[in-house]
Formats: C-alpha cells, sequence, structure tokens
C-alpha cells in the first residue's frame, strides 16, 4: 500500500491538539554537540503529558469521535506509553477507556495506566490482547490502534511540525525510535514534506527489531520481544508503517541494549532529564554515526518517551555494568 498520511494532516491535527498537549522544549545540547563533532539539537518529548508522544495522536484520534462514538467507550492494546495516554486522553474528552495488556507489562505501567483513569484487563499475552480487542470492537467499543492508525500518526507527526519550527534552521539528521512505526511515520511525513533534504534514521534495539525484520521480509513479522526497551516491542509491524519506513527513513540502526543503558545514565547526568531506554537509544545510535556527519551539519535528537522505574533503572546498570 501507499503511506497516506500527508503533511496537510500534520497540520490539521495541529490545528486540532492546539492548546491540549504541551510544546516540549526544543534546544541545543552543548554536550551532545561535543560528543558528536556536530551542533546538536534535543527534542525533550520525554516531558510530555503521560510522558510520552503518545497524546499527540490520542487527542487527535478522541477529540475527533462522535458522541455516540464516546458514550460506547474506547479500548485498546498496550503495556506501555500509549495504554497510559489513552487513559489520560479518555478521561479529558469523557469517555471509558479499557485497557488490554499482557501479563508482563511492568507494575508502573499498570498503575500509572489506572491513575490516568483506564481500566486494565490482563491477558496472556499482546496476540491475545489483539484478539480480545477485535472482540470488543465487534460489541461496540472504537478500537484505538497505538500504531497503524491515519488519525494517530497525524497527531504523532505534529512533534515533527514544532521541531522544524523550533531548532531555529534547517535540520540535516534526526534520530527518531521506532516500535510498531507510527511515531516515524508521522514525524516523517512532518519533516520530510516540509524538507525532503532532512535525513531520518530510526532506531531500534536488539531484541525489539520489528520494523527490521519485518522490511527485511517484505511483509509483517511477528516477534516476541525480548529488548528491555519495553515500549520499542511492537508485536508486529503494518502495511501502512512500513510503507512509511521505506518512504521517509535512509536507515533503521539498531543498538544493544546496553548502550540504551549507558546513553540513559549520561543524560541523566549531563542534560539532567530521565529517559527510557527505547529514547536514550537514539544517542547511541548517533555516537554510532558520528564519522558520517559532516562539517556544519545539524543533528536533532528525539527523547520520545520517560516512564520508566527507578528501581529498573538500577537493575539494568548493575546487569550491564554501568
Amino acid at each position: 500500500m501507499e503511506f497516506d498520511v500527508s503533511l496537510a494532516d500534520v497540520q490539521a491535527a495541529a490545528a486540532r491538539i492546539a492548546g491540549k498537549v504541551r510544546r516540549t522544549p526544543t534546544y541545543r545540547s552543548a554536550g551532545l554537540s561535543e560528543r558528536l563533532g556536530v551542533e546538536t539539537w534535543v527534542k525533550l518529548e520525554s516531558l510530555q503529558l503521560g510522558g510520552s508522544f503518545k497524546v499527540r495522536g490520542c487527542f487527535n484520534k478522541l477529540t475527533a469521535l462522535g458522541d455516540s462514538e464516546r458514550a460506547r467507550g474506547v479500548v485498546t492494546v498496550s503495556g506501555g506509553n500509549h495504554a497510559i495516554a489513552v487513559s489520560l486522553v479518555a478521561r479529558e474528552v469523557g469517555t471509558r477507556a479499557l485497557v488490554l495488556m499482557p501479563k508482563a507489562t511492568p507494575a508502573l505501567n499498570i498503575r500509572l495506566t489506572q491513575e490516568a483513569g483506564g481500566e486494565v484487563e490482563l491477558c496472556e499475552d499482546s496476540i491475545e490482547a489483539f484478539a480480545k480487542a477485535d472482540d470488543y470492537a465487534a460489541r461496540g467499543m472504537v478500537h484505538v490502534h497505538s500504531y497503524d492508525d491515519p488519525t494517530i500518526i497525524a497527531g504523532h507527526g505534529t512533534l515533527g511540525l514544532e521541531l522544524a519550527a523550533d531548532a531555529g534552521g534547517r535540520i540535516d539528521h534526526v534520530f527518531l525510535s521506532i516500535g510498531g512505526g507510527g511515531f516515524a511515520a508521522g514525524v516523517g511525513a512532518a519533516l520530510k514534506g516540509l524538507d525532503p533534504a532532512v535525513r531520518l534514521h530510526g532506531v531500534e534495539t536488539e531484541g525489539a527489531t520489528t520494523m527490521s525484520q519485518a522490511l527485511a521480509a517484505g511483509q509483517p513479522v511477528p516477534i516476541r520481544p525480548t529488548s528491555i526497551s519495553r515500549t520499542l516491542g511492537a508485536p508486529f509491524a503494518t502495511e501502512r508503517t512500513m510503507a512509511a519506513a521505506r518512504q521517509f527513513l535512509e536507515e533503521i540502526v539498531v543498538v544493544p541494549d546496553a548502550e540504551a543503558v549507558r546513553e540513559l545514565v549520561w543524560v541523566l547526568q549531563n542534560e539532567r532529564v530521565l529517559l527510557e531506554p527505547a529514547a536514550a537509544c537514539t544517542v547511541a545510535a548517533a555516537l554510532s554515526r558520528k564519522d558520517k556527519f559532516q562539517p556544519g551539519e545539524r543533528v536533532c535528537l528525539v527523547f520520545c518517551g520517560s516512564n520508566v522505574a527507578l528501581e529498573d533503572v538500577e537493575d539494568w546498570r548493575s546487569r550491564f555494568g554501568v
């Protein structure tokens, strides 16, 4: 299929969600500029409502629902940031949110989802959860897919509009994380729509290579993620997000979990910002490509989320010797 979200769709989403989400900081990092050898900017989406970019797409989706749809409620499958965002936004717009989570979901994510107003139903795994979501949708609830939805994707793309406006000039390289691919699809539609010359680098961690495997196979490939970067562990890509990846991405860089943890610690100590491994991996990816940057180029790293338990950080530091 051809990718079906345009710059105009993202711009319309920006108008719809204006005032509902934070315009998160974009700034030049002296420390990262020194490490990468070129001027480097960061987009702190880790400071977004709900702790990640996900509220952008959820506000775009849920504010577009009709009264009858809101009355029936929404159902979604997620063990991570999308679960929190759907719950938060559903409460804001006055509808019920049922979140189907795999039993392996971290306790922190379950608690944050419930505190945001979501009703949690645990399932054996993501496969069972998606099957149950289809059943609930057949009974009338609105299924809010975490990444295979043009309205969700367009909402996520609003981050790209902010980045382009706030980075103070041309951007040559942007590094952003990939799970199921909806985030990269939306940001790609925005940034490439504004400047076709910008080069977008997708980032995965070892054990969460959903998109890499799909592109290599030429079709979605179900995976059972093993990476500590849980929010990158989408069980499959889709034809829509694969089409976006082919259209927008220069490459997908795969980094080890240990490198993501090492950069998580560096960012916390040097930028004073807490990140998930799924966000810190962009630093590791950019460092692995620093020899390819040309003098005068400008790089931006997108820090997509911050929902991580401190005890997990301590465990990862011990495990990887960081």
